[in-house]
């Protein structure tokens, strides 16, 4: 079997540059190591379906980075990814942002421990990954109270993420009106979602109103495109946070997917 080409760095770079992300030398470095760890736990815990390199690199890496088209993350300060995989995008967003205080967040612990091993690896700073589902973490805060403390809701998850960020992102989780359940409570008023989904999401957005509106967020922006060098279609969803999300949102684990608001 052939060995596959060795990724094309260059062309990278000069992509995320197009996309407004200019990467330095130490940047490039950390998302190689990265890449080499993936690879290597790819072939032992299935963390993508994607394993030619070069692949990986385009359809994981530099669609990472395009969030930056809809959000100027120089200026933000915290962010977590909900749903955080293998680390697409947030934990490229930290490598290449990285002043931002980043929280992966996952359900499965397989893929946190992979997470915690590149943080230690690359020696990453202001980065955490947390192992809960979405609405245990986004209540963690109210259950905490005296009295109302959720059985089964890890320590780890009571420490306020609730409404405590600047961006929250979430890339091919669910449909939007589950997603804006399990994502809008952690966005601070003033915050902002955005949701990585393919071409035609119009349905989405339309079946989601209700949920946007009922969890505080505002008028959702879609920002459609191919992503650099393909000729694949990706939509961006940016929904803003302009009120703060009621204390009954979101619902026990599994009510967001089974009856969507």
């Amino acid at each position: 079997m052939n060995e596959p080409a060795p990724p094309d760095w260059d062309r990278f770079r000069a992509s995320a540059a197009e996309l407004g992300v200019c990467l330095a030398s130490g940047q490039v470095h950390r998302l190689q190591r990265y890449l080499d760890l993936l690879c290597d736990w790819n072939r032992r815990f299935n963390l993508t379906a994607i394993e030619d390199p070069q692949e990986i690199l385009v359809k994981h890496f530099l669609d990472s980075l395009t969030c930056a088209t809809v959000v100027d993350l120089a200026r933000q300060h915290s962010l977590i990814d909900v749903g955080a995989g293998a680390g697409f995008p947030g934990l490229v967003l930290k490598i290449a942002f990285p002043h931002l205080r980043v929280t992966l967040l996952d359900s499965l612990r397989k893929r946190v421990g992979f997470l915690e091993r590149v943080t230690e690896e690359l020696d990453l700073k202001d980065l955490k990954a947390i192992h809960a589902r979405a609405e245990d973490a986004a209540r963690a805060a109210l259950d905490s109270r005296p009295g109302r403390v959720r059985k089964g809701v890890r320590p780890e998850v009571r420490e306020g993420l609730r409404e405590a960020f600047d961006v929250v992102t979430a890339r091919a989780v669910a449909r939007l009106a589950p997603l804006v359940e399990w994502t809008l409570p952690f966005a601070r008023v003033g915050g902002l979602l955005v949701a990585m989904k393919g071409p035609d999401v119009a349905g989405e957005v339309e079946e989601a109103a209700r949920a946007i509106r009922l969890l505080g967020g505002g008028e959702p922006q879609i920002t459609e495109f191919r992503l650099p060098g393909t000729d694949l279609g990706r939509s961006l969803l940016a929904v803003p946070k302009v009120r703060r999300t009621p204390p009954e949102y979101p619902r026990l684990p599994g009510s967001a997917r089974k009856a969507p608001l």
